[in-house]
């Protein structure tokens, strides 16, 4: 966990360091503060009721309403600092991951299921934020209250707080056994998380599919197995829990019942007075509450353990393809393709090797139109990601304009090759904004010709707002084949 925190860190912007030290250093200064208003219920007790002398008694009423007010308005101010830099390092960070996986190769994405990476995005980096607003000051909260109390009861009345203190090495022990048993629980929540995103993400992008097949009941049911499988790994967390819990009560209440028993026999004793029983009573739960908290807080840890650790294997990640070192500019490109002895095979998920083609060599000239025809699965499709080097061969080489795929720029490499593939897919977006994904810099005129080359210029012009409509999601709004001549215009 240690590394995962140090991560953390490093990824908040440096100019956000100082402010969240303020912020955690302003967590201890009013757990200090949290020892003044019973000190104040002692003079309150032993100087003012007990002798029934009234005199002091609305300065120190004062006091501890300006030491209340203090201490909630620092803890305010503690909250909004942790909150706006957790936000901020979230959307950095988030904004970092998603140009990684903009630039990660396509073996990335076959390897990932969508709804995986959707949960890193959204879940595993909240708890991330969680982390740095919540659970860094709550640990540091519950330490300083039990250190802090302890030593001011120590000089209170040294007996009783050892004999107090005596009962927390056996709440810490429960904790350190509730966090070896509850930690690859929250390991198996986190995937049954991920595989029921993914069967969600999957019944959304195939709507029309399913319901063409009328399957429906099957994607339903489907659907309530991983919902089922995420419920059940949470009520084994809860049970762990309700299992640790009790004993854990048992041990906090026994405190105060400790407190009031002895602190009685001290005061009948003459070893206590009245007032120093009240400090007792007010600051027991200073000593049970963290050791209590903690199971929580470990909970909770664990969690942002598991989702920290998925977010930084996507942190991490690097691409196999990228541009060569010293790649040069090689202007327009002419059209040439070569592959040359080109082998290639697909990891399968149990890391076999799946050959797709086998020293496959040919030419075709600048100009030259060639159709490839074969059978599903034969490697025709592979062909094109291999020119586009969106994987590389296994062996062999495919050269372009007689230059080595593996030495072009990627985005000159790409942006030369036009590509119409057999999945059609449009984005949440304007028909103009979709005709013109691959040349932002289009002008309407320019995104109107291409529509008329590619014959949608027509049918474009009768939607409600031309080429200003909004098409959904995956062309949702178009017909099957209004959509492949969008996609058409757009290649």
């Amino acid at each position: 966990m240690r590394n995962q925190i140090k991560w953390l860190w490093d990824n908040m912007d440096r100019q956000y360091h100082t402010r969240h030290i303020l912020a955690l250093c302003i967590s201890v200064f009013t757990c200090l503060l949290l020892l003044v208003n019973p000190a104040l219920s002692q003079k309150l007790i032993d100087d003012v009721i007990i002798p029934q002398n009234s005199e002091p008694l609305m300065r120190i009423l004062l006091l501890m309403l300006v030491m209340k007010v203090l201490r909630e308005g620092l803890r305010y101010l503690m909250v909004v600092i942790l909150e706006t830099d957790s936000q901020n390092m979230m959307f950095h960070l988030r904004t970092r991951l998603f140009e990684r996986m903009q630039m990660s190769d396509m073996r990335f994405f076959d390897s990932h299921r969508t709804g995986d990476l959707m949960t890193r995005m959204s879940a595993d980096l909240d708890w991330c934020r969680h982390f740095m607003s919540y659970l860094s000051y709550r640990v540091i909260d519950s330490v300083c209250t039990f250190l802090f109390a302890t030593v001011y009861l120590l000089t209170v009345n040294w007996r009783m707080t050892l004999l107090l203190v005596a009962i927390t090495p056996m709440l810490l022990l429960i904790t350190k056994l509730f966090s070896s048993h509850v930690r690859p629980k929250f390991v198996a929540m986190r995937e049954r998380l991920s595989e029921m995103n993914t069967a969600a993400q999957e019944n959304i992008a195939g709507n029309r599919v399913v319901k063409a097949f009328a399957r429906e009941d099957y994607e339903m049911e489907r659907f309530r197995e991983k919902n089922e499988a995420f419920k059940q790994s949470h009520l084994k967390i809860n049970q762990t829990w309700l299992t640790f819990f009790p004993i854990m009560e048992l041990l906090a209440n026994a405190m105060m019942l400790l407190t009031v028993f002895v602190g009685g026999i001290f005061i009948i004793r003459g070893d206590m007075t009245p007032g120093q029983m009240a400090i007792f009573t007010s600051l027991s739960w200073a000593l049970s509450n963290p050791m209590r908290e903690l199971g929580n807080l470990i909970n909770d840890m664990q969690r942002f353990s598991t989702s920290c650790q998925k977010v930084m294997e996507l942190d991490f990640g690097k691409p196999s393809i990228v541009d060569p070192p010293g790649a040069r500019e090689h202007g327009r490109m002419k059209g040439k393709i070569e592959f040359r002895d080109v082998s290639f095979a697909y990891e399968t998920s149990s890391a076999e090797l799946k050959p797709i083609l086998s020293h496959v060599s040919f030419t075709v000239q600048a100009g030259q139109t060639v159709a490839v025809m074969g059978p599903t699965g034969s490697g025709k499709t592979t062909l094109i990601s291999l020119m586009a080097r969106f994987y590389d061969p296994t062996s062999g080489t495919v050269l372009i304009d007689d230059c080595d795929v593996r030495e072009w720029k990627l985005d000159e490499l790409r942006g030369g090759i036009g590509t119409a593939t057999q999945d059609v897919f449009l984005f949440s977006d304007t028909v103009e904004g979709n005709v013109a994904f691959g040349d932002q810099d289009l002008t309407l005129d320019e995104v109107r010709d291409v529509s008329r080359r590619a014959a949608a210029d027509a049918f474009i012009e009768q939607l409600n707002e031309g080429y200003d409509t909004i098409i959904g999601e995956r062309g949702v709004g178009l017909s099957g084949g209004q959509s492949q001549y969008c996609t058409k215009c757009k290649d």
